[in-house]
């Protein structure tokens, strides 16, 4: 089995850095796209081998060192009783949002292979499937994160209701944190289960916080995911907009951090410390340059840490537009440029 990645991760020496693309599997691929024209996007993520397909897709195309399994972060909230819809051109929504501790109770923490079955049989398909050519990450929201959705009814631009409540109710808040913590425990535990070498974390929307109320609202509810699946598979903790809480990040019990664009690794490492594994940066919009600017990014980006505890990867998913030529540039770099991990 290629373990390179899985060794990373762990901080074990290794043969180069290691790379891979969040939102590998997506609509810049040309499959990809093929595949939505047969399908809805909730029908991909709810049918296994429509959902393994695309997973598997960039690792052909690409050559990545690690496939990550096509869903959708926002799924155990459907499961947890509210209703989910994506809109073509608008994403997702919840026509009910949940803005008091009242609603709460119409939420449940649901039995995860009964509603959650489809991702664990897609679980089950790509491991097969792959083979042992590369390992396959599994992933979910932050409680923090699928909380911001569902109070907001989906995206927004100020979160004005979430941070309402936080301020207005914390108590309130932090049931619904902690209903959705024990759902994420029990689902992504249900991932490794399923065959998940390693789980990314992701906190697209911890950055709303100052470190002060991070630790306050978004740490606890997160640590009980994270000590349910401690010691089974390395796990990422990834955060957008997030570098004045690189210093908290240190501590928190995780072997890697993905981290955005904003901030060289070479500084992220100094905030860090010298133990956690770095993933990222290059940012995304550096995909739509040319192969000579994409190069030296990437370059510059590896010598910021010399292949010291390092998965290179974007700052964030990978642009919709991004050309599939580029993408591939972006990976070849990596591999051209990579020094020894270790």
């Amino acid at each position: 089995m290629n373990d390179l990645f899985l060794r990373a991760c762990r901080g074990e020496r290794a043969e180069r850095v290691p790379v891979w693309l969040m939102r590998q599997a997506g609509r810049y691929l040309p499959e990809y796209r093929a595949v939505r024209e047969r399908a809805d996007f909730l029908t991909v993520c709810k049918t296994p081998e429509l959902a393994a397909e695309v997973t598997l897709q960039p690792v052909r195309i690409l050559g990545v060192d690690a496939a990550i399994l096509f869903a959708d972060i926002l799924l155990p909230l459907e499961a947890m009783g509210a209703e989910l819809r994506f809109t073509p051109g608008d994403g997702p929504s919840f026509p009910r949002p949940v803005r008091r501790r009242e609603e709460i109770r119409d939420l449940r923490v649901p039995e995860v292979e009964e509603s959650l079955g489809y991702v664990l049989a897609a679980l089950r398909l790509v491991r097969r499937e792959l083979g042992g050519a590369v390992p396959l990450i599994g992933f979910g929201g932050t409680p923090w994160t699928l909380a911001a959705y569902l109070v907001e009814g989906g995206g927004s631009q100020h979160f004005s209701h979430l941070l309402a409540w936080s301020y207005g109710d914390p108590a309130g808040l932090a049931e619904l944190l902690d209903l959705a913590a024990r759902t994420s425990r029990a689902y992504l535990a249900a991932q490794v289960d399923a065959g998940a070498q390693a789980i990314q974390l992701f906190d697209t929307w911890g950055g709303l916080l100052d470190a002060e109320r991070w630790r306050a609202l978004a740490l606890p509810p997160l640590l009980h995911v994270v000590e349910g699946l401690r010691g089974r598979v390395p796990l990422i903790y990834y955060v957008n907009g997030g570098a004045h809480l690189l210093p908290v990040l240190r501590d928190l019990p995780v072997e890697v951090l993905g981290v955005d664009w904003r901030l060289p690794l070479d500084q992220v490492r100094s905030l860090v410390g010298p133990e956690k594994v770095l993933q990222g940066n290059l940012d995304p919009a550096a995909l739509l340059g040319p192969p000579s600017e994409i190069e030296s990014r990437v370059a510059a980006m590896l010598r910021a840490t010399g292949g010291e505890r390092h998965v290179a990867n974007l700052g964030h998913g990978i642009l919709p537009t991004t050309p599939v030529e580029n993408a591939r540039a972006f990976v070849q770099a990596v591999r051209r440029f990579a020094p020894e991990s270790r």
